[in-house]
């Protein structure tokens, strides 16, 4: 039996890289761990293996003389009390690398036929007013006064804001797991979303384990960092109603705000919905209907606007946010033909699947890109083909 001498320093590192993440049960998995990792015993090549996919680690590492350091591949603009968040999850470095190739891949695509660079991308500095941006990023996606209030739910109005961005020529992933292996959940408490800038083929990706009012505002923020360009991109965090992470969080916070709660139809809509004696959960709840985003975000709006008093606010904030935490552990996912219109995103995967067709890719090439597999990738092609 052929066993491999790995470096016991690597096995802990993976071990403990793991569960820091959410990966349990792997004593139980690899009984003879604990003798791995004090040289006793080594593991089989196919032992081996198996740990590295359970620990999601790329197998060659084991073969390191240390630990690899695996820094943030993006810009970082997370904070926690003023603090850079370390240690990103295998989860959350998956899912970045995925996009990036997919970005990558993209960008060559559109150069080769000669596509033109998209013009908004980079269009805003830190300098400008972000009010007039977001007004600007409205004016773009062809967003008219009321919009919001015309669809009917909160998914359907994530759905129809994430194709007006794809109409722009962004993707816009929303995705609350890595690819689609639903054991690999994202953790909403690491990242809400990121923006991946370029001239051809910007990204926008939503973690889709977030509440749907909330990934309103995560479209409209990542968007902002579009706008920003470069300077602008990277990762996302918002632990709470008030964004930290320095100039380009809070510009993009009151740039995606202005974006979906414009200031001049709030106050046109206050009198209608502010009455004496009414409770200003019931208000933020009327607003984030009309909006089609989160009460939160609604309620902060009417804060930052001084329609409402800190107080008021913050007694709403606590208990709503306490409340949606319960309902969001209980939802479930939907169709999964249908979840890949968000996961791959309708215009790239019609990129790939024509390349494919057309044997400027492979299809081994096509299935990595868009992470679907054999007649799974064929079924998706034929329904987009059909327009479903």
């Amino acid at each position: 039996m052929n066993r491999v001498e790995v470096s016991p320093e690597l096995l802990r590192w993976a071990r403990e890289r793991a569960e820091l993440n959410g990966v349990k049960n792997l004593a139980v998995k690899f009984p003879k761990l604990k003798d791995w990792e004090s040289s006793k015993i080594y593991p089989t090549f196919k032992q081996l293996e198996n740990f590295a996919n359970a620990t999601y680690v790329p197998f060659g590492y084991f073969f390191l003389s240390e630990p690899p350091d695996l820094p943030m591949p993006i810009h970082d603009f997370r904070t926690l009390k003023n603090k850079t968040i370390e240690t990103p999850s295998p989860n959350l470095l998956d899912t970045i690398y995925a996009m990036q190739q997919r970005q990558a891949w993209l960008r060559e695509h559109l150069i080769e036929i000669g596509a033109d660079p998209l013009a908004f991308v980079g269009n805003a500095n830190l300098s400008d007013d972000p009010v007039a941006v977001g007004h600007e990023m409205r004016r773009e996606l062809g967003l008219k006064d009321g919009w919001a209030d015309k669809v009917r739910t909160w998914q359907e109005a994530v759905g129809a804001l994430r194709q007006k961005i794809e109409d722009l020529n962004v993707m816009a992933v929303v995705n609350g797991v890595v690819g689609n292996n639903t054991s690999r959940k994202l953790d909403v408490e690491e990242f809400r979303g990121f923006a991946l800038s370029d001239d051809w083929a910007p990204l926008i990706f939503v973690n889709g384990a977030d509440a749907k009012s909330a990934q309103m505002f995560t479209l409209a923020h990542e968007l902002a960092h579009i706008w920003l360009g470069e300077a602008g991109a990277g990762l996302s965090g918002f632990p709470s109603i008030f964004p930290e992470g320095g100039d380009v969080e809070r510009f993009c916070d009151q740039a995606a705000a202005e974006f979906l709660v414009p200031e001049a139809e709030l106050r046109k809509l206050w009198s209608s919905v502010e009455h004496e004696g009414t409770p200003f959960k019931d208000i933020a709840m009327n607003l984030a209907l009309r909006f089609k985003v989160s009460p939160i975000v609604a309620g902060r709006r009417a804060l930052d606007l001084q329609l409402v008093e800190r107080s008021e606010f913050f007694d709403f904030y606590e208990a709503y946010t306490s409340e949606e935490r319960k309902e969001q552990a209980g939802v479930k996912g939907g169709d999964f033909y249908n979840n890949q219109n968000a996961r791959v995103g309708i215009r790239f995967a019609t990129q790939v699947i024509r390349a494919a067709k057309e044997g400027r890719i492979g299809f081994k090439e096509a299935y990595h890109l868009t992470g679907l597999n054999g007649g799974t990738f064929q079924k998706y092609a034929q329904r987009l083909e059909a327009g479903k």
